[in-house]
């Protein structure tokens, strides 16, 4: 018998930031496709992926938002992670089949000197089951291919890590993290390189994203939730916009050179130079769009359409 075909969503106009407590399972994408759909947004994009095995906050940006979404992309991270010692897999995490195994003899004090070596500027080579491009491929599809291809390693930042020892009753011997970094840690890779340093091998069996450029897991909503509430409930949960420009320096403008800004031009007044500026139209209070201060002219950098301003006063 043939089924009825589906009603189409009828799509809106929605501008902000949802905070998201991504659940295990899920892609970045997978998620953000639900909640675009739970939302009825026209636009949608997030903030960088979470793998499946990770869990964790997940800002997704709609609308206006997803002009400034590359901040976040851009930010420092937390994690909480596990990782389990003598056992490396093909893809440094659980998913991974056993490729190696040794016996364990590792104590507190070993492992406080591995972590002081990991701190601060280390270098990476990406793992093969990764979404970076190699020659216009995502690097997990030459993996799934049985292609392994050279990777450069590359520079990140550890700002801080703590790490203890604990073994469960199964007789596992883990390892928990946690992980302040750069943005382009691989916290899987991070794992693997402390397990080998610690001379036994190490996979990555849980991780947590915990913060995301000032965003905590203290203000995310689950998908659970948000299935559960009404329609209306839903849009409450949404940040304004300008939420992902809290660290810029805000600067207000009059109603004529508001319209100029707005329009590409360059603004000159007393201003100090400034690398984030937030350009706001006064009386209402509006968000213009982003920018910097150089040798005292506003220079916009990305702007939000008369439209877009227009819709986020009436919504």
């Amino acid at each position: 018998m043939l089924q009825a075909p589906r009603a189409r969503v009828a799509r809106r106009p929605v501008h902000g930031v949802l905070l998201l407590d991504k659940p295990l399972g899920w892609s970045s994408n997978d998620a953000l496709q639900k909640i675009k759909w739970l939302l009825r947004a026209e636009k949608a994009g997030h903030t960088g992926t979470l793998d499946p095995l990770a869990s964790g906050v997940l800002p997704l940006c709609f609308g206006a938002a997803t002009k400034f979404s590359q901040l976040q992309l851009d930010a420092d991270k937390t994690y909480e992670a596990v990782a389990c010692l003598g056992v490396r897999t093909s893809t440094a995490d659980a998913e991974g089949s056993v490729i190696a195994t040794k016996p364990v003899n590792v104590d507190e004090a070993a492992l406080k000197e591995v972590v002081a070596k990991f701190t601060g500027l280390i270098r990476q080579t990406p793992p093969m089951h990764s979404a970076l491009k190699k020659d216009g491929r995502a690097l997990y599809d030459y993996a799934r291919a049985g292609i392994e291809v050279e990777r450069d390693a590359r520079e990140v930042r550890i700002i801080e890590l703590t790490a203890g020892l604990e073994c469960e009753e199964s007789g596992r011997e883990l390892i928990k993290m946690k992980v302040k970094c750069s943005k382009g840690t691989y916290i899987r890779t991070l794992a693997e390189d402390i397990g080998e340093a610690l001379g036994c091998g190490a996979h990555l069996i849980a991780l947590r994203r915990t913060e995301t450029g000032g965003f905590d897991l203290s203000r995310c909503v689950t998908l659970a939730t948000l299935e559960s509430m009404p329609e209306d409930e839903r849009m409450k949960c949404l940040l304004p916009v300008e939420s992902l420009l809290r660290d810029h320096t805000p600067v207000e403008l009059d109603v004529e050179n508001s319209g100029r800004f707005l329009s590409g031009l360059r603004r000159r007044g007393a201003w100090q130079d400034t690398a984030q500026v937030a350009v706001y139209a006064g009386n209402p209070r509006t968000l213009l769009g982003s920018a910097h201060v150089k040798a005292g002219e506003l220079i916009p950098t990305r702007l939000l359409s008369a439209v877009e301003i227009e819709q986020m006063n009436i919504f």
